[in-house]
């Protein structure tokens, strides 16, 4: 175990953080609340002193890093990159407990966009942009943005890369990681910049424009108003739901369209399997709320907008689904399990892992009535080694242990009911956001304890990195030496 190195890249990335933090400083300054920009100061001191100092101290001589340095890596960057990111909502006194602030950090950090507060209208300027731009920062990765801006390429940095980006399988689009980095935040940065111009020529305000585009892009789902995206004009409201389709589809696949390979993108499986879930369920869910709405263009935009913003785990909302009919809500229920494509930004199962998985139960049948016959199971019309195969089973019942640890926990909460529990559950390990219940669209998770906060903070942070990273840097083996 490389100790030096792991410190060293923490102290890094959280050096980068005080410099993130410039922006919502800038934010403050502009619209002159001062309160903020002493909290903001205060943290970029606070922040800068500690990486520059771990960055010191834990110097490597050996800057190699293996798998175990890249999960270990991976799960402390995060932890301290909430604890400090929390900072500017407590020292402000807009949110003054810390475990309402860790839980919003990481929500924010982690794209689940559940939120403890009721009067979000109420936060100053600044914190509202810190809070989006968290989604825009946890998106891609913290860690990834650091490989495409730090000077040296160290070709084992793909060990970080695979244990911070979503999905069964991670590669690199090109020879080097350093690059591969570089032309995943382009892509990006572009889809952000062309959702923030739609934006404003629908007439949206230049703050409204940046922070849905931050969480939009994220796909995250911190609102800043009250009723989330629901005041909002229908135009808006489409631009929207198209970019949480976008940045739900994986990014490899805007990196064969620019290279022109229409081919692989247009047979693209994961693909049509996603854009077809989300054209059924929004099918049946305007079905279902068309009596509520008694026009047919509101009924389609509101089931398009909130299938898209449950499979893409972005968690924004134009209506209160509480409301709407049990069919609409069992679909939307199904759907926050499945999240978007591995390699987007999107939370969740992972559509791939639900192909893997699928093709592996009618394999399974197959063999049942013919015994000796032997199948391969092919994703993307590749074999798929039974290495891959066995972690994607093993993932998918850790998965399930997690969302049932957090669900029982959530039981001893004296005021919340089954339904909201497992809702909350279920939407914070999957990264989505809003449930049912208590923890509606329109509601919030403010009203559980310290204790069920803490543990649902941990269980936003278990999706994100999907559980491995975390598991392995609880593992006393992992910290043995070699």
């Amino acid at each position: 175990m490389n100790r030096r190195m792991i410190f060293y890249m923490i102290g890094k990335i959280i050096t980068l953080e005080a410099v993130l933090l410039m922006l919502p400083l800038l934010v403050s300054l502009c619209y002159q609340e001062m309160n903020c920009v002493s909290a903001f100061s205060i943290t970029i001191i606070i922040s800068t002193a500690v990486g520059i100092a771990m960055s010191l101290i834990f110097k490597p001589s050996n800057k190699v890093i293996y798998a175990r340095e890249g999960f270990v890596i991976v799960t402390f960057a995060w932890i301290f990159l909430s604890l400090l990111g929390c900072l500017p909502f407590i020292l402000s006194g807009e949110i003054p407990d810390f475990f309402d602030a860790f839980f919003e950090t990481v929500s924010g950090l982690t794209t689940t966009g559940a939120s403890i507060l009721r009067d979000v209208e109420a936060l100053s300027h600044g914190t509202l942009f810190w809070r989006s731009f968290t989604h825009w920062l946890g998106g891609m990765g913290v860690l990834v943005l650091i490989m495409a801006i730090l000077p040296s390429d160290n070709g084992r940095a793909i060990r970080i890369m695979r244990a911070e980006m979503a999905g069964p399988v991670v590669g690199k689009i090109v020879p080097k990681i350093k690059d591969t980095a570089k032309i995943l935040y382009i892509i990006y940065f572009v889809l952000t910049f062309a959702e923030f111009v739609l934006l404003l020529i629908g007439q949206m305000p230049v703050f409204d424009s940046a922070v849905h585009a931050f969480g939009t892009a994220g796909t995250g789902g911190f609102g800043i108003k009250a009723d989330s995206i629901g005041g909002y004009s229908p135009y808006l409201q489409w631009v929207i739901t198209i970019f949480m389709v976008i940045f739900g589809v994986n990014f490899n696949l805007f990196y064969l369209l620019i290279l022109r390979k229409f081919k692989p993108v247009f047979t693209n499986r994961e693909l049509w399997f996603y854009l077809g879930i989300m054209l059924a369920a929004a099918g049946i869910i305007t079905y279902s709320i068309y009596p509520i709405y008694n026009s047919f263009s509101d009924s389609v935009r509101h089931s398009c907008f909130q299938v898209a913003s449950i499979v893409s785990t972005t968690g924004y909302s134009t209506a209160d689904f509480n409301l709407w009919p049990d069919l609409a809500k069992g679909v939307i229920f199904i759907l926050m399990f499945l999240g978007g494509c591995a390699g987007s930004t999107a939370g969740g199962l992972k559509i791939s892992r639900v192909i893997i998985m699928l093709k592996a139960i009618i394999r399974d049948i197959r063999h049942m009535l013919h015994p000796r016959s032997v199948e391969t199971v092919k994703f993307e019309g590749k074999p798929l080694e039974p290495a891959i195969m066995n972690s994607v089973t093993t993932y998918f019942a850790l998965y399930i242990v997690l969302m049932a640890c957090t669900f029982i926990v959530l039981c001893f909460e004296p005021s919340f009911d089954l339904q909201s529990n497992l809702t909350a559950s279920i939407s914070c390990c999957n990264n989505v956001g809003p449930g049912f219940g208590l923890v509606g669209p329109m509601a919030g998770y403010g009203g559980y304890s310290g204790f069920s906060k803490l543990v649902l903070t941990f269980a936003m942070l278990f999706g994100r990195l999907e559980i491995y990273p975390i598991l392995l840097s609880l593992y006393p083996r992992t910290w043995r030496k070699k």
